[in-house]
């Protein structure tokens, strides 16, 4: 049976890189050649030993693209562009009992909810094997790895459709790591009049300036800056991309009067939030998690004429052999908005030492 080299969690800031077979596709399912896996907050996560799910000997890589190796349904053709929807459901799974969101259509939130690169092997390697349900084809016209962001636009696009924009609408973003620019970048596309992006990273701040988004000033109060460009009534809208309790702190503060705040990023404890301002208020808090099939589409069709201007985004890419470098550069958070690791690419040297840098400290995570 061949063998190919994959990158293996092996517990806390462990990377290790062993020989596994390639994995030989069924009916109803595929084998993809992997192009690009991108990296989030999710994985620092893992990676760091914070993740309740992931055990030792774990495949990493849930945010993939590729081309069809070999399908033995013949749904798809071998060399087909693909983006993969990572989801995986207790349907996905043919359990005899399905819980209660699969049985109501909304297998995005499942009791038992799994994840490529968490659950069952990821895409960190030459190969993977995925359900043909989780195949998503791209797009002919799409510029060549522009799929790759398909995944993390997925959740800008759940969100916003969530949220209940309206053209005209004015919001605010915390956190303007890739989930949160993405998030500010599909609300201005769908109507948004005034968005506001508050990070605290200069990097990431330049780059949503660069986008023409607006951006709080550094060090000043966030409620403040965000009230100040509303005309003093807050935001219709305030996404928290951020996870953080700094930011939960301020959420009600920034929303105007029968607001809506959505949390977006994925919270790792219990958070203190005004309860009193969204009774005072009549405010709204929303949860939001991953995606439905039908915003993995949509995220695609976003990427297939570039209506975001994503081909501008600063990314970096290692070669599988790189990805200890990989994933101190998504660490950092301010050499790219967004770091992948191509399983096809060749690398000059190689290391398997584990990291030496701190997290930022918005992880922007949005998996649970």
């Amino acid at each position: 049976m061949p063998a190919m080299t994959a990158v293996v969690w092996n517990g806390p800031d462990q990377l290790i890189y062993p020989s596994i077979p390639v994995p030989q596709p069924a009916k109803g399912e595929a084998l993809v050649r992997v192009s690009k896996v991108g990296i989030c907050g999710s994985d620092l996560a893992i990676l760091r030993g914070h993740h309740a799910r992931a055990l030792p000997g774990t495949v990493l890589g849930h945010e993939f693209c590729g081309t069809v190796a070999e399908d033995p349904g013949e749904h798809y053709a071998a060399g087909t562009r693909v983006a993969i929807r990572p989801l995986i459901s207790c349907r996905d799974r043919a359990e005899e009992q399905l819980c209660v969101a699969c049985r109501t259509d909304n297998e995005h939130v499942c009791a038992k909810l799994g994840l490529y690169g968490v659950d069952e092997p990821g895409a960190l390697a030459p190969y993977v094997l995925v359900r043909s349900e989780s195949i998503h084809p791209v797009p002919a016209q799409t510029p060549e790895g522009l799929e790759g962001l398909a995944e993390p636009l997925a959740v800008a696009v759940h969100a916003v459709s969530r949220s209940g924009l309206r053209p005209g609408s004015s919001v605010a973003v915390f956190g303007g790591g890739p989930i949160g620019l993405l998030v500010a970048l599909v609300a201005r596309q769908q109507g948004a009049a005034k968005v506001v992006v508050i990070e605290p990273n200069t990097w990431r701040q330049e780059v949503a300036k660069s986008y023409g988004l607006d951006v709080a000033d550094s060090g000043a109060d966030p409620v403040e800056e965000v009230l100040r460009r509303t005309g003093g009534d807050g935001a219709d809208i305030v996404f928290d991309s951020a996870g953080h309790p700094s930011v939960a702190a301020v959420l009600t503060g920034a929303t105007r009067i029968q607001g809506t705040i959505m949390i977006v990023g994925v919270y790792k404890e219990p958070a203190a939030i005004d309860l009193r301002t969204v009774n005072f208020g009549e405010q709204q808090i929303v949860g939001t998690r991953v995606y439905r099939k039908a915003d993995f589409q949509e995220a695609l069709n976003l990427l297939a004429n570039d209506t975001l201007g994503l081909a501008a985004l600063p990314t970096l890419s290692f070669p599988l052999l790189g990805a200890t470098e990989a994933f101190q550069a998504a660490a950092r958070g301010n050499d790219a908005m967004k770091v992948f690791i191509t399983p096809g690419s060749s690398a000059s040297e190689t290391t398997a030492e584990g990291l030496q840098t701190p997290l930022p400290t918005l992880e922007d995570s949005t998996h649970a």
